[in-house]
């Protein structure tokens, strides 16, 4: 239907020009356009009732955060595009798992695991700065001072830019690694690498590594949080080198840092 296909733009529209970033602009229309094809109405003849079944049935095989999603992307799609009320849809809340986290060693084993100079780089970047695997795609070449190990994510996630510092010593390795190297960006030369790319590096080089856990390039991130928590950085700093726009969101890390509970004496020896 021609009226849906140019809702579903005016949607996309809407998402970008409020800055949100390209991945959810394409989860939204992607469930929206789900939503109206399962329907089968005009967009004006939506209403409450239909995205309460579309959403009840993704409860038959969907992870409660794809549902989350979903909801989030049809109340977005009812109050700001179609101007109707969503407030009789109750969007189920996000599972409270803890994120998975390598210890010391294993970030070591991981990095030394890797198969070429650029993937040791990747990995050892994406732990030393804290980065989101987008970011660290996007990062240009000219958005890093090498000679203080400094840089700036520009347009991360809530398209804010913040800046984040690494190791000295992984500074003048990137450095060496692009002499003589006509890249725009840190490990690309005219366009950023996929994050699909950079999973399949963490996920190959993990089982080199031997790792039994989950590694994903934002377990890195995990690890560095709380690897930072761990050697006393207070929570707040913690949370401005994260960008994390809420406290809140930072929190989760004083739930994982199993060093911080190695330390505490036990009551029964104080007896």
């Amino acid at each position: 239907m021609i009226e849906n296909l140019e809702v579903l733009n005016k949607l996309k529209s809407e998402l970008r020009l409020r800055g949100l970033s390209p991945m959810t602009v394409r989860n939204y229309g992607f469930f929206v356009d789900k939503f109206i094809k399962r329907i089968g109405k005009n967009s004006q003849d939506l209403n409450q009732d239909d995205a309460k079944i579309y959403l009840s049935e993704l409860y038959e095989n969907k992870a409660r955060n794809t549902i989350m999603l979903a909801s989030a992307a049809l109340k977005f799609f009812f109050t700001e595009i179609l101007k109707k009320d969503f407030s009789n849809v109750k969007i189920p809340k996000k599972d409270k798992q803890l994120p998975s986290v390598l210890t010391k060693e294993e970030v070591k084993k991981l990095i030394e695991s890797t198969d070429t100079e650029k993937s040791r780089l990747i990995v050892s970047l994406l732990y030393s700065a804290g980065l989101r695997v987008s970011e660290l795609v996007n990062l240009k070449v000219d958005d890093v001072n090498f000679s203080d190990g400094t840089g700036w994510v520009r347009k991360g996630k809530g398209s804010k830019d913040r800046i984040f510092v690494i190791s000295p010593n992984l500074a003048k390795e990137i450095s060496e690694y692009l002499q003589g190297r006509e890249n725009r960006f840190v490990f690309s030369k005219e366009g950023p690498l996929t994050t699909r790319n950079i999973q399949k590096i963490i996920k190959n080089t993990s089982k080199r590594a031997e790792i039994n856990k989950k590694v994903t390039p934002h377990t890195l991130r995990h690890s560095f949080a709380t690897h930072l928590l761990e050697q006393g950085t207070d929570i707040r700093v913690i949370q401005t080198i994260l960008g994390h726009a809420s406290l809140n969101t930072t929190q989760v890390y004083t739930h994982v840092s199993n060093e911080q509970l190695k330390k505490i004496q036990n009551p029964l020896d104080l007896l």
